[in-house]
């Protein structure tokens, strides 16, 4: 997958994970590395801007492997950009698959 079609997906993925659960960065890699091919370094930057965006919230929790970790919780606006980000996606989706049908061999 190329990289700028990552960046424009990345996001909805980090808000959709985090609409069911708080989750703290690693985990929040792992979930995604799971699915789609990604490094570490490109959930941290995406992390923060969301942060200053307001789409999530932060907390520290005590942990016992360790130090605290960052949590993010997803945030009232953050659920209002999910939902829009949703219907982006799907109507991308649709128009690529029409565009694919049309070009199939009958």
């Amino acid at each position: 997958m190329s990289i700028q079609l990552k960046k424009g997906t990345l996001e909805l993925c980090v808000l959709s994970l985090l609409s069911k659960a708080d989750r703290y960065g690693f985990e929040l890699v792992g979930a995604i590395s799971a699915e789609i091919v990604i490094s570490e370094g490109t959930i941290y930057p995406l992390l923060k801007r969301i942060k200053d965006e307001g789409y999530v919230s932060t907390y520290l929790q005590e942990s016992s492997e360790g130090p605290p970790r960052k949590y993010y919780r997803i945030t009232d606006y953050g659920r209002t950009t999910l939902k829009t980000l949703e219907a982006e996606w799907k109507s991308i989706v649709k128009g690529i698959e029409n565009i694919l049908a049309q070009n199939a061999p009958n």
